[in-house]
């Protein structure tokens, strides 16, 4: 219960954050994310990449614009191109950034303002980079943004179960592209003794929407907690 909490604040405390100290992330921190890297590319069948110590991805004219400082380390975030990578990059990729956030780290979800580094990474057959992922200990703690009601982006009422809005919740505390929050999720009901619940993702010109879900499905797993439902 103790780590859920531990996540359910991460959640709460995690904000992206562009500007970072200049300092090294410390060997139990590396140890700690490169062994969660390990388990989620072979759970989420992806090839995450954790490179430390890079200033050129984020030197760029585009990460000028995205007025990155310091960001010297980053996650490649690299998968085998399929209808479901992105959404499984937001998913995975989030479990690694509210990690990050309860080793006292920051991060920020990067889709277009970073440049490739030839030499820092490994592309498989086939293989595609999804987005960056700056990680490293920020000069604040970031700032919250307004977020939609979970009204808005769910079917919530009276009758829906409290898990349920919960998890809306935490969702709508997740990062989306632009903070557009282009998701919507729908209590269905139960059926064969499971509970069952809708994720949709919404029209957007920014595009990312499938990562978006993919990262507030993760979001709303861990805000609903030890609930026998299935996504359908």
């Amino acid at each position: 219960m103790n780590t859920i909490m531990t996540i359910q604040e991460a959640i709460q405390a995690r904000h992206s954050v562009r500007a970072y100290k200049n300092e090294p992330l410390t060997v139990d921190v590396v140890k700690a994310l490169e062994e969660q890297i390990a388990v989620i590319n072979r759970e989420g069948k992806l090839h995450m990449q954790l490179i430390l110590n890079e200033p050129k991805a984020f030197q760029g004219t585009m990460a000028k614009y995205g007025k990155f400082r310091n960001a010297n380390n980053y996650i490649v975030m690299v998968g085998k191109r399929a209808e479901d990578l992105d959404e499984r990059i937001g998913y995975y990729g989030e479990h690694l950034v509210l990690l990050a956030q309860t080793l006292g780290l920051n991060t920020c979800w990067v889709g277009l303002s970073y440049s490739k580094v030839p030499g820092t990474y490994e592309l498989g057959e086939d293989e595609k980079i999804a987005c960056y992922i700056a990680i490293g200990y920020g000069e604040t703690q970031g700032v919250s943004h307004k977020i939609k009601t979970v009204e808005q982006v769910s079917n919530t009422s009276d009758i829906t179960p409290s898990w349920f809005k919960k998890g809306v919740e935490a969702a709508l505390l997740a990062p989306t592209a632009v903070n557009q929050q282009k998701f919507s999720f729908e209590y269905v009901g139960m059926s064969n003794n499971r509970q069952q619940v809708r994720a949709k993702k919404g029209f957007s010109l920014i595009g990312y929407t499938k990562m978006d879900l993919g990262i507030a499905k993760y979001h709303f797993e861990i805000g609903a907690g030890e609930v026998n439902f299935e996504w359908i």
